[in-house]
Order: C-alpha cells, then sequence, then structure tokens
C-alpha cells in the first residue's frame, strides 16, 4: 500500500506509451523464442541470419505500428474491448507485412509453422497483458489512488451525460465532485450532486484541489466561459468543453476537421469516404459478385428460368428503375416473381398480394428473387452490403415526408442490409415503418466497417435459411 501510495504522486500515465512499448517488445521477442521451442525444439534455428533478419523487422514494424496515429495511447474512457480490438488490428498488418518481407525478401529457409505459431503466441501473451493492465489499474483506482478529480459546469443533459460516462467505470479513474449552476429548479440531475453556483467554482477548485472541469455550458453564457478558463489556468486545472451540438442534429457521432486554424464540426461520420475503406469494399463487391456469377449462376438460372416461364408467360428477369448512390437512378434486376401487371413500378407488394405466383413466392420469401442484382453489383451500380434501393417514385414520396431520407443515398444500395437482418423488410405500411429503415440505414453509414459487412452477410444467410416473416 506504501508502494502506491508513493507511485500517485508521480503522473505515471505519462511514461505508459514508452512502458506500452518496452513491455510489448518484451513479449515479441518471448513470442519469438517460445515459437521456435515448439516448432524445433530448441534455439539453434534463431541465430541464422535470415531469422535474425526477419525478428529485426517484426521489431522495428510492431513499434512503427505502436507510434503510428498514437495508437498505443493511454485513454481513461476507452472500454477493454475497443482496446482490444484496435490491438488485433496491428497484429493483423503486422503479419501482413512481416508475409511480403519473407516473400520479398525470397528467405525460404523461414519456417511458415513457426511464423503461425508466433502469431498465436504473441497474439496470447498481447491479450494476457491487455487484460492484467486493466486488471491492475482498476484494483489500484479501487484502492484510491491515481483518480482524477473533475467538477461539472451546467447542470443540464449535456452535463449528467458526460458525468454517467465518467462514473461507468471504475477503471477509468475519475472522481466527481459536484455540478455547479445558477438554476433555480434542476430537471435533469439531482439536486444533491449541485454543490455551488458559478461564483462558487473559483474557491472549490483550489479547496478541493481539482484536476479537470467539464464546461456544459451554452455559448451564450461566454462571460461565464471565459472567467472559467481564467480560473483553470492560473490553478493548473484541465478545462474541457462539452458542445451542445444535440440542438442541431441526432447524429451519434460527429467528427471534427480543421481547415486551416478554423475547426469544422460535421453531424455524421462517413468512414467510406476514406478511399482506403471504399477500395476495400470494391475489391469485396467484385471478388463476391464474381463468385456468386460463375458458381451458382450456370446452375441455376436454367432451373430458375424453366420453372417462372413455366408458371406465366412474360420475362424471366424484371427490371425497375430505383435510385442509387447520390441518388442517381439505375436499372435495378430481379427475377420477376409476379404475374406481368401493370403497377408492378407503383404499388409495393403486399402480404397475400395477387399479382405474387406460387413460385413467386417461394424466390421472395428465399431471396432468390434478388440473385440478378449480383450483377448491379459487379457493374457497379450496387453494392453486396447497403441500404435497400427503392422504387425512384417511393423515394421522392419519402424524401419529402422523411426529413433525413437522403442520408441514406450517400452510400451504394446493398442486396442485403443492417435494416433488414434487423426485420426492417417487405411492405410499408406506416410512415414509421420507414422511419425505422431510414435509422438503421443511417447508422449502418455512420458505423461501416468491412467485418460489419461481413457481418450483415451472415445474418441474412441465417435469416434465409430460419425465415423471415416480413419476406414475401
Amino acid at each position: 500500500m506504501k508502494i502506491l501510495q508513493e507511485l500517485s504522486h508521480y503522473r505515471i500515465s505519462r511514461y505508459f506509451k514508452l512502458l506500452f512499448v518496452v513491455v510489448d517488445i518484451i513479449l515479441l521477442n518471448l513470442a519469438t523464442i517460445l515459437s521456435a521451442l515448439a516448432r524445433f525444439g530448441s534455439l539453434d534455428k534463431l541465430l541464422s541470419r535470415e531469422e535474425k533478419t526477419i525478428s529485426l523487422l517484426a521489431i522495428l514494424i510492431w513499434i512503427a505500428l505502436l507510434l503510428q496515429n498514437d495508437s498505443n495511447r493511454s485513454v481513461r474512457v476507452e472500454p477493454i474491448e475497443s482496446i482490444l480490438w484496435r490491438t488485433i488490428k496491428k497484429l493483423l498488418i503486422h503479419a501482413a507485412i512481416v508475409s511480403i518481407c519473407v516473400v520479398y525478401l525470397k528467405y525460404g529457409d523461414i519456417s511458415r509453422l513457426r511464423m503461425v505459431y508466433f502469431y498465436l503466441i504473441f497474439f496470447g501473451l498481447l491479450m494476457i497483458s491487455r487484460l492484467l493492465s486493466m486488471k491492475l489499474l482498476k484494483y489500484i483506482r479501487a484502492q484510491g489512488y491515481n483518480f482524477k478529480k473533475f467538477i461539472i459546469v451546467g447542470a443540464n443533459e449535456a452535463g449528467e451525460g458526460i458525468r454517467k460516462v465518467l462514473a461507468k467505470d471504475l477503471t477509468y479513474g475519475y472522481r466527481f465532485l459536484g455540478f455547479f449552476d445558477n438554476l433555480d429548479a434542476v430537471k435533469v440531475v439531482d439536486p444533491a450532486l449541485i454543490v455551488g453556483q458559478f461564483n462558487d467554482v473559483a474557491k472549490f477548485v483550489i479547496e478541493h484541489k481539482i484536476d479537470e472541469m467539464y464546461v456544459a455550458l451554452h455559448i451564450d453564457k461566454i462571460e461565464v466561459i471565459n472567467e472559467l478558463i481564467r480560473i483553470c489556468e492560473q490553478n493548473m486545472i484541465r478545462i474541457k468543453f462539452i458542445p451542445d451540438f444535440q440542438l442541431y442534429t441526432k447524429a451519434s457521432k460527429v467528427e471534427v476537421a480543421f481547415y486551416e486554424n478554423t475547426p469544422v464540426l460535421m453531424f455524421r461520420t462517413e468512414p467510406l469516404e476514406f478511399a482506403s475503406n471504399r477500395v476495400i469494399k470494391k475489391v469485396f463487391d467484385v471478388f463476391f459478385s464474381s463468385l456468386v456469377i460463375l458458381l451458382v449462376f450456370p446452375w441455376l438460372f436454367p432451373i430458375i428460368m424453366i420453372i417462372i416461364k413455366l408458371e406465366s408467360p412474360g420475362p424471366v428477369f424484371f427490371k425497375q428503375e430505383r435510385s442509387g448512390r447520390d441518388n442517381r437512378s439505375f436499372m435495378c434486376f430481379k427475377f420477376r416473381s409476379m404475374y406481368v401487371n401493370g403497377l408492378a413500378h407503383n404499388k409495393q407488394a403486399e402480404k397475400g398480394d395477387s399479382r405474387i405466383t406460387k413460385f413467386g413466392a417461394f424466390i421472395r420469401k428465399t431471396s432468390i428473387d434478388e440473385l440478378p442484382q449480383f450483377f448491379n453489383v459487379f457493374l457497379g451500380d450496387m453494392s453486396v452490403v447497403g441500404p435497400r434501393p427503392h422504387m425512384v417514385n417511393l423515394a421522392k414520396e419519402y424524401s419529402d415526408l422523411i426529413n433525413n431520407y437522403l442520408v441514406r443515398q450517400y452510400a451504394k444500395p446493398g442486396i442485403t442490409g443492417w435494416a433488414q437482418v434487423n426485420g426492417f423488410r417487405g411492405e410499408t405500411k406506416v410512415l414509421s415503418d420507414m422511419e425505422n429503415r431510414v435509422e438503421y440505414d443511417i447508422w449502418y453509414i455512420e458505423n461501416w466497417s468491412f467485418l460489419l459487412d461481413i457481418k450483415i452477410i451472415v445474418k441474412t444467410v441465417i435469416n434465409i435459411f430460419k425465415g423471415e416473416e416480413n419476406a414475401y
């Protein structure tokens, strides 16, 4: 306990980055040794020039990855899941770069099996070290050490929101001492948590040795804010502002960019605006659609074509103009599932719709009717995963009724999507049905990742076999 008490006087977190790197390099070398013992039973093979070179490269590449974009930062308000996921991504990149180096340098004596052992062991050691470090911090902070004391100026929704976040996990290491506000009646926060008014802040922060101050005030309180800045700077207190952008948007995420020295707030993040993410998605779309077209269509298409033709007269394919990315229209393909009728381009399919053929009901239920859209994906009009494309007239109608409807058009439409795997498919009987779909589509656009696409595809396949109530 005395050791913890002594260490608590030092800002160890300032040196955490360096400690992080040192520990990781030790673990990397330990993984190298253990992988050699697992593969060869001795360390003799590690003494070869090729093994030494690759080991050195592995160390340098890992250091570079840790220092890139401050990826080994110590952020108090960060869940362990986020830390582990960031580590996994770095490890995958490291493995890819090392593999490229082995192939490029033509190091034939490097044991591929040893490299597999190395990454499995290194992964295990990294996960254990991350978990132990979080457990250690939690224990230290549970003993009352390494805490940052903070106050919040502004007893409103924004202030209460940040209080709940910082108080959620003991590992974060924050100790809340109270709200300050001049309001006579407070509805959002517990009145017992308010310890003073604006004029009481200066005396309170000195007496209680506050580390951080969070300001959740509207910009019209500029005089108060300026005074708070002065108080903090005179007493070496870090001041942080909680911008109340919820006044302008309901978006759960925002992005701040700097145009020279001017900060610009964007309401929503769009991962697919990054060229690297677009390339990943495009490569996957071309690869996946090519597999379906080459492996599935040659044997399935003739069967479906014959059944459709035998059941009812008309074309095999149904073509319809739909709204795509940036609200540009394109011709969408499907297997025809209805009798030829004059309402196909204006009226949505309903449950028990008499226009749907018997075989059409089956291919709609199993989503087989959507298979021709893989040609749309291959041609670049659609993506495997994305917001479902709507009829042009339907898109125009809903864009007038739902304010943020057209936000879903920021991304390419998909054969399946986040809204669909969460049950929002089929007929939209009331406006709220479409509003829910739009919310899910926008969430997808703001939170896109390659793994999310894979998750949606897997859920789509499961739903096809399980059967969906709204698929008709």
